[in-house]
Formats: C-alpha cells, sequence, structure tokens
C-alpha cells in the first residue's frame, strides 16, 4: 500500500498545529542561528516505519534540516540502533522533535504488531487483514504500517468496498436482496457479507457474493464453513482472534482474517532523539 504526499502532508499539517500553534514559544530560548547535530535512537526491537511523516514534519518546519536515514520502512531494528541522524537549526530540530517522534513511534508499533500476527500465520496459506479500527486521522498511515509489517489491508473505508452487516441485512430483509441492492447501487464494487451461522453462509454463496465474513465463528465451525463453501467463496474469520489463538484460526483452511488489534492494540515504540549542539 502507498499513501498519497497530499495525504501525508495533510495529515502533518493537522499534528502540526495542534502542537505548534502560533509558535514554539520555548524554542525562542536558543539562539536563532544555533546549529545541532541529532540522532533518533531506538530503546527496544521493533520493525520501523513512518520515514515519510517524519520527513514531512521537518520539511514544513524548516526544510533545511538534513536527515540521514539508517534504516528504511519495514526493517527491523535493535534495541539501541540508530533509525536516522538529524542536522540543522536547533531551534527546528526542537520544535519537530516530538510530533516527528509521535508519528513514527505509533506507524512502528503498528508495523511490528502487524510482523509478529504475520509471522503468527505463516505457512497456513492464510493472510491477515486489518480493519476500519484505527485512530482517528491515521487510518491511510496506519494501513500503510499493517502492509510494511506483513500483514494486508481491508478496505480503507466506507466508500470503496461494501461489507453488508447484521443491521443493513435485517433492514434490507435478506441477504439476497441486500446484495441486489448493493450491486444495482455501487456496480463495480466487492461486496462482502457477514454471516453468524452455516444457513446464512449458503444464503451468501447463493448469492454470488465476492467474500464472506465469518462472524464470532468457533475454530471447528470455521473448519465446517470451509468444508461446506468448499472453495466456492473467499471466506474471512472475524472476532475474538488474538496474537495466542490466531495461528488455530489460520489452520482452518479459512483464506482471511482480520482483526481490529492490528491498529488499536498497540503500545509506542520507545523512540528518543538525542541532541549534540
Amino acid at each position: 500500500m502507498s499513501v498519497t504526499q497530499s495525504t501525508i502532508e495533510e495529515t502533518v499539517h493537522i499534528a502540526l498545529r495542534e502542537d505548534v500553534g502560533d509558535g514554539d514559544i520555548t524554542a525562542e530560548l536558543i539562539p536563532i542561528d544555533a546549529v545541532s547535530l541529532a540522532n533518533v535512537i531506538s530503546r527496544e526491537e521493533c520493525v520501523f516505519c513512518g520515514m515519510d511523516w517524519f520527513e514531512e514534519v521537518f520539511r514544513q518546519i524548516d526544510d533545511e534540516v538534513f536527515i540521514e536515514w539508517h534504516v528504511q520502512d519495514g526493517d527491523s531494528v535493535a534495541a539501541g540502533e540508530t533509525i536516522c541522524s538529524l542536522s540543522g537549526s536547533s531551534r527546528s530540530l526542537l520544535t519537530g522533535e516530538r510530533t516527528a517522534l509521535n508519528f513514527i513511534q505509533t506507524l512502528s508499533a503498528t508495523s511490528t504488531l502487524a510482523s509478529s500476527y504475520a509471522r503468527a500465520v505463516a505457512g497456513t496459506g492464510a493472510a491477515v487483514l486489518d480493519t476500519r479500527k484505527t485512530i482517528p486521522g491515521l487510518r491511510a498511515a496506519q494501513k500503510y504500517a499493517v502492509s510494511c509489517g506483513g500483514c494486508q489491508n481491508h478496505r480503507m473505508g466506507l466508500f470503496d468496498a461494501i461489507l453488508i452487516k447484521e443491521n443493513h441485512l435485517l433492514a434490507a430483509g435478506s441477504i439476497q436482496k441486500a446484495v441486489d441492492e448493493a450491486r444495482f447501487h455501487s456496480p463495480g464494487y466487492p461486496v462482502e457479507v457477514e454471516v453468524e451461522n452455516l444457513t446464512q453462509l449458503e444464503q451468501a454463496i447463493a448469492a454470488g457474493v465476492d467474500r464472506i465474513l465469518l462472524d464470532n465463528f468457533t475454530t471447528e465451525q470455521i473448519r465446517e464453513a470451509v468444508k461446506l463453501s468448499n472453495g466456492r467463496t473467499p471466506l474471512e474469520a472475524s472476532g475474538g482472534i488474538t496474537l495466542e489463538n490466531i495461528r488455530e484460526y489460520a489452520e482452518t483452511g479459512v483464506d482471511y482474517i482480520s482483526t481490529g488489534s492490528l491498529t488499536k492494540d498497540i503500545t509506542a515504540i520507545d523512540l528518543s532523539m538525542r541532541f549534540s549542539m
């Protein structure tokens, strides 16, 4: 997955407006002509992510800040490893420090957790997907981080794919009616239906959907669903899946496993910027 430059610029602009506001009044304590060198260090192992957001922070503050990268997005980083080195105006480095670190701490946390999930299902044939349970304002950034960690992206939002859930089905009247309406109003978009039992699974297969989400199925129920589907429609498992049990779900033969944990159950990676004046 790639993120457009305009999206990165907008996200960083909002973050800087939130932090810097009308100006960094603390940085004014530093002589305006002071120049510094700095290194960003990781205090723990991680899968790094967020180069473009980090660079954009300093570009919007001071495009004369120079950044030398020692790692790339998706690289495994050891505790104590230097991620990048910076040089430029001391004021500019200080002003951008927190916002720039916030981006890479959060995105590296996402990619690191995604890497753990990807390793957990390795060799099973199942792909791990993210969801829309992202930090507000960071949807594209976190989904990019998920891909850096080795997992895959589900739909970006409500605009690029159709997922018919329980309340949609109740309002529409049946799976077939809901699917027919989806095909009529949004031709060309992928259509997925969430089902809660094997009867609904049969109905969704008959309706010709592109994918079926097995909502809160046990692993035994998923095995039955895989056997019943027999490859006719790709199946996705979701609900109650954790890093501890995902391997068991993956070994049922399901095609996809989606979990909001990739983007919401994260702990920021401990990164620090060390200055030398």
